[in-house]
């Protein structure tokens, strides 16, 4: 697969320094940066991020190049300066990890150029940028989902939380205390875990002595898999509500399908399980470019990617054209129907998945269509 590098010198980081983005010229390919954490505690989420936005990029007439954030705020804002310090530069596919968002939305906002991105950190929309545009469903709508199922369909009136102490950690379990609350069934257990936490079981064990009916994480791939097997283990007899991170193939593999069985997870699509034409024909396309199976991350990631350049499609050519057209135009995507609420929340819809314990395909058992309202 080709890529396109860019030039330009590094700037250094100055809030007094920045001049707008370099305008595009007659003879500059219009370009998409694609700026995702490949390596790090959130290589599958990006690695997904990223393949989702090549797939959509391969074959149009918009030059790319991909560059890893890893997981530093610090590495994606010289990232961000690198891609752009070069010409013809429109959009950018910026990183899912949101403390790396929160640290670009700024720079989004001096160098006036459009974010696209799959991060859940329900802060990155509420900043007041106009650059921000999020394509997977954020913690407003994806923890109403989870919560919602926890206790209306399930029946939890006593749940536990455990979540990351990340920004995206913090996010959710916000959002999801909210709802919890709203429903009548605040948690009776609360706990965060650093990433680099390996051994659950002490956490576990204080979610089974709480009294918890049901244990809903909000939790990264890595600690997900490992807080389902350390549970599985530990005979815990609740049934666990993941966060999106559980849907991902990369997190299911991890586990033998026997450990899969009863959990369930939200998230924005599910393409492994749908079966209209229009997924399935996506899924063949991923799988036979990248040999794995996609996610919800690169779907939303390829339908944002996919609205960029219909705006290129129907005449934008420059960022403030990508823009406007984000901002007001309705895109019918593969995992949803996509449009700004005003502050670029892309994303209205979740879906609730469950593993049967016979394999590591989920069945989609919910729907929640419009959960904000906006379409």
């Amino acid at each position: 697969m080709r890529s396109f590098p860019f030039f330009g010198a590094v700037v250094i980081v100055a809030a007094t320094a920045w001049s707008a983005v370099m305008p595009t010229r007659a003879e500059d390919p219009l370009r998409i940066p694609v700026l995702v954490p490949i390596t790090g505690f959130l290589s599958l989420e990006g690695t997904s991020q990223k393949n989702g936005a090549e797939l959509a990029l391969v074959g149009s007439k918009v030059a790319f190049s991909v560059e890893d954030t890893a997981t530093s705020p610090e590495i994606a804002i010289n990232a961000f300066e690198r891609a752009a310090d070069a010409g013809g530069v429109v959009a950018v596919v910026a990183p899912m990890l949101g403390t790396q968002m929160l640290a670009l939305v700024p720079l989004a906002d001096e160098f006036e150029l459009p974010l696209v991105t799959v991060s859940g950190t329900a802060k990155i929309t509420d900043l007041g940028s106009p650059n921000v545009f999020r394509f997977f469903p954020g913690d407003v709508v994806v923890k109403e989902a989870q919560a919602r199922y926890a206790v209306e369909e399930l029946g939890a009136k006593r749940p536990a939380i455990v979540y990351q102490t990340t920004a995206y950690g913090q996010s959710g379990r916000a959002e999801l205390q909210d709802n919890l609350l709203a429903l009548d069934a605040p948690p009776v257990f609360e706990e965060g875990l650093d990433v680099s936490v390996k051994d659950l079981l002490p956490v576990l064990t204080k979610v089974r002595d709480s009294g918890a009916d049901a244990l809903l994480l909000h939790l990264h791939s890595g600690p997900t898999a490992l807080a389902v097997r350390q549970a599985k283990a530990l005979g815990l007899d609740m049934p666990i509500i993941a966060g999106s991170a559980m849907h991902q193939p990369e997190t299911a593999a991890l586990l033998a399908p026997a450990e899969l069985g009863g959990v369930c997870a939200e998230t924005g699509s599910s393409p492994v399980s749908e079966t209209s034409e229009e997924v399935r024909t996506f899924v063949d396309a991923y799988r036979r470019a990248f040999d794995r199976e996609p996610d919800a991350f690169a779907l939303g990631q390829y339908d944002g990617t996919k609205m960029v350049l219909a705006a290129i499609a129907a005449g934008a050519r420059t960022p403030a054209d990508v823009r406007t057209y984000l901002q007001t135009a309705r895109h019918d995507g593969l995992a949803m129907t996509y449009m700004s609420d005003g502050t670029g929340n892309m994303a209205h819809s979740a879906v609730i998945i469950c593993y049967d314990g016979e394999d590591r395909v989920p069945d989609i058992v919910k729907r929640y269509g419009n959960l904000t309202g906006v379409l």
